[in-house]
């Protein structure tokens, strides 16, 4: 009888399921959020999946696999354009990627989470952990701290979109679902998007997508995070002073250095690290100084960082209280991570043999990848913003079979279908004479 009341709960909560979906919701600065953004009301919104809330896993293998995925995606850039500034939201573009990845399988599911480092497990233990690491991320929010992360999925109403799929990404990401004229109407499917990453980015990104650069796609997977954060000990104003920088290319400059201090620093493997933490200690900077000499795009290991990390938050032997000169920086960037990608070894997504059925039977392969991120750190705290987009490709061609085409000569038979008599035959050796 309790099993009949508990089903009968679930199917009156899907029949009252509304046909409107949190659409990239931005937090509001301080400590009360702002309500979500609507959505653009020129946009049809299909209704989120009723995602079943499993126990919450434990968010630290994610954490550690976008690091490591972070640091490959920097080293590649670094090595592809040494002399340029990089910036890069690990978590936004794991966040995109992982969504691509709820729908993708064999050889395609094996490279991707090759890629992005997912720890091993079932797929029960992966949305488990992808929706503890979204909780872990919303539970960062605070006095002093602004911390916004969302996730939806775009999807062309001609097309259909897996119900299966939908409960996954619901459940790892909490996505929402929205339609948009992907295939119809391109260019107005744009405006919508980026008018969404615009307002869940508090306008630090106006623009993600570049006109043309949806042609041919049928699903857009788009995550958007901002943050905005007051040290937890602010720089004296005061105190900055331009300093001697040298730069990448080897040239001297003059930039503004923050002062201040002290500072938990730890020194391991040559690289000293410094804990820089936000109000309410949640969450830190954890700034890295190579060391002298190193090569260019010298990256550190991804367990040396958890060491130093850990470290530095408790305080273990070998951590020093030491002032800092940090300089002021304000960054921004809008990049096609598609090459990145296939050099690490995710190329097979960006082809025809990918295989992203576990989305849609209409769906090819991933089509763009395009991440546009902003920081800016002062002598306040740090604000920044970072939004992905994740563009797969319809096609009708893995549908079926393609048609068959009669264009030469051909038989034709008018026959029974119980006795197979024919009625008539023909050979139609030109369809156009009399």
């Amino acid at each position: 009888m309790r099993m009949n009341k508990d089903l009968m709960r679930v199917k009156n909560a899907l029949r009252a399921a509304a046909p409107v979906v949190t659409a990239l919701a931005v937090a509001g600065c301080g400590s009360a959020p702002a309500p979500a953004p609507p959505v653009p009301s020129a946009t049809p919104v299909i209704a989120r999946g009723l995602a079943i809330r499993e126990p919450v896993a434990d968010p630290r293998p994610y954490g550690a696999a976008d690091t490591a995925f972070g640091l490959d995606v920097l080293g590649a850039w670094c090595q592809a354009d040494p002399r340029a500034n990089l910036l890069l939201s690990p978590s936004s573009l794991a966040s995109g990627l992982g969504l691509a990845y709820l729908g993708a399988r064999g050889g395609t599911a094996a490279a991707m989470a090759a890629v992005l480092h997912l720890p091993a497990g079932g797929s029960t233990a992966l949305e488990a952990g992808l929706q503890a690491r979204s909780a872990a991320l919303r539970g960062l929010d605070g006095p002093g701290v602004t911390v916004s992360a969302s996730d939806q999925l775009w999807a062309d109403p001609t097309l259909t979109t897996l119900p299966s799929y939908l409960n996954a990404i619901a459940t790892g990401y909490d996505a929402g679902v929205a339609q948009a004229p992907l295939l119809s109407n391109p260019d107005r499917a744009i405006r919508e998007i980026d008018q969404a990453i615009a307002a869940a980015t508090r306008g630090q990104i106006p623009q993600l997508l570049a006109p043309g650069s949806l042609d041919e796609i049928g699903w857009v997977l788009t995550d958007a995070l901002y943050l905005h954060a007051s040290w937890a000990t602010p720089f004296p104003a005061d105190q900055t002073e331009p300093g001697p920088f040298t730069t990448a290319a080897g040239q001297q400059v003059s930039a503004q250095f923050m002062n201040g201090g002290p500072y938990n620093t730890v020194t391991a493997g040559g690289w000293t690290a410094v804990r820089l933490p936000y109000r309410g200690g949640k969450l830190a900077m954890i700034a890295l100084l190579p060391p002298a000499g190193a090569t260019a795009c010298a990256m550190p290991a991804t367990a040396a960082i958890g060491r130093v990390t850990a470290a530095l938050a408790a305080g273990s032997p070998g951590v020093l209280a030491r002032s800092i000169a940090l300089p002021r920086v304000n960054l921004g960037v809008d990049v096609s991570m598609r090459n990145l990608l296939t050099e690490l070894g995710m190329g097979v997504a960006f082809t025809s043999s990918a295989d992203f059925t576990g989305l849609s039977p209409q769906a090819c392969c991933i089509g763009l990848v395009q991440q546009a991120d902003t920081l800016h750190v002062g002598e306040q705290g740090t604000t920044a913003s970072a939004a992905t987009a994740v563009g797969i490709v319809g096609s009708a061609a893995i549908v079926g079979p393609p048609p068959v085409t009669f264009d030469r000569p051909y038989l034709m038979l008018v026959t029974d279908s119980a006795t197979g008599e024919p009625l008539f035959a023909a050979r139609v050796a030109d369809p156009t004479a009399p």
